[in-house]
């Protein structure tokens, strides 16, 4: 299992902020280094700059929201990126939520497997810098990106349910996960995509999770902390319907918390279920905290 680094420096910092923080877990020796697209900088053009100057990572989104993207033109984007980074980039697309696209955005979240399996069939080909022509029912689509110096990139998908995670084995390369517990992956994530991949004669998926970590010694502390950092988690649709699968009221129950060896051990359990990569979102208290919880997730790389 991979181990990489969920970064939070995009929404909190600057662009020099986020730059720093990659080469530390460059140096720290992470595989991959992965950052969100919220309502900070843009991942992204992030990616594209954190690339000319980190040279080995792995560079991920997670992710970025679909439905105000032309699937073209966010391939065109992604070539770019491709290019600044020497085909490190590895870009996750999610559906984000209907209160974000409806309510925020203005846009129509009107049957979104449909939409995905058609944003799938034009980026897909795209990505691998081949021509698409679809005429599907969310998009009809001809064209080409040509952008000389642009390696193929991978393509994962923020998918939780049947239906997505069946499309995300046919036409992607594996899912990204959030605050999505073990017993929910192991039980159906995982069985469910890699099944679903099987029927399709395509490789086993990439399965991607990212948790809260922080180690600690006042567990109690850190899971009324994780309750309150991670909150919005356990109300959006999906994010909910996981955790009610996996039997927990919130994300403060799923967090990978207590002593060094402990976090190294259920990190280390999650390679036992299926998972191929692994990104921490470390959240301590104390500076104490964080340099133990960074610790851990470097002594679970192995």
């Amino acid at each position: 299992m991979r181990i990489g680094s969920f970064g939070g420096a995009i929404n909190s910092g600057t662009l020099d902020d986020v730059v720093a923080e990659a080469r530390q877990a460059e140096a720290d020796g992470f595989a991959s280094y992965w950052v969100p697209n919220i309502f900070g900088h843009d991942a992204l053009t992030t990616l594209a700059v954190v690339g000319r100057e980190v040279p080995r990572l792995e560079l991920g989104t997670s992710v970025v929201p679909t439905f105000p993207r032309h699937p073209m033109a966010i391939a065109q984007q992604c070539a770019t990126v491709s290019a600044a980074c020497d085909g490190r980039l590895t870009l996750g697309i999610g559906l984000s939520h209907k209160v974000v696209i409806e309510n925020m955005m203005g846009l129509s979240y009107d049957k979104p497997v449909r939409h995905l399996r058609d944003y799938l069939s034009i980026l897909g080909p795209l990505s691998r810098g081949e021509p698409v022509n679809h005429q599907g029912e969310a998009y009809r689509t001809m064209g080409a990106i040509d952008a000389k110096g642009a390696p193929p990139y991978s393509i994962v998908v923020a998918a939780l349910g049947p239906q997505m995670l069946k499309a995300t084995a046919e036409l992607a390369d594996g899912t990204i996960t959030w605050c999505t517990g073990p017993k929910t992956l192991a039980e159906h994530v995982i069985p469910t995509i890699n099944a679903a991949a099987d029927e399709a004669g395509r490789p086993t998926p990439r399965v991607i999770v990212g948790l809260p970590v922080c180690v600690t010694d006042d567990k109690a502390g850190a899971r009324e902390r994780a309750a309150k950092v991670f909150e919005i988690y356990g109300s959006l649709p999906s994010y909910r319907a996981m955790l009610d699968r996996e039997g927990v009221a919130g994300p403060e129950d799923i967090a990978i918390t207590g002593s060094e060896q402990e976090v190294v051990d259920r990190i280390g359990a999650l390679a036992d279920i299926g998972v191929t990569d692994f990104a921490g979102s470390e959240f301590p208290g104390n500076p104490d905290e964080a340099a133990a919880t960074r610790a851990a997730i470097k002594r679970a790389i192995g």
